[in-house]
């Protein structure tokens, strides 16, 4: 996982998402779970883009959320 924006630009690039997309966060981030099995961030990244015609920035940071839950996730 790497950090790619700073928080504070992270957490307004989400804010903005649903209303550039018309999905929620959640709803991103089960499209990143259910998607193919890839490991790389870049990867990830690449497949919004392409399959979901996202912007990059918005790819990015719906990536780095999922990382970020993925990893509070295995702490508990």
């Amino acid at each position: 996982m790497s950090q790619v924006f700073s928080q504070e630009t992270h957490r307004n690039l989400l804010a903005r998402i649903p209303q550039c997309t018309g999905r929620d966060i959640s709803d991103w981030l089960r499209t990143v779970d259910e998607g193919p099995s890839l490991s790389r961030f870049e990867e990830k990244v690449s497949w919004l883009r392409g399959e979901h015609n996202l912007a990059y920035g918005h790819a990015k940071a719906i990536v780095h959320e999922y990382d970020l839950r993925r990893a509070a996730r295995k702490l508990l």
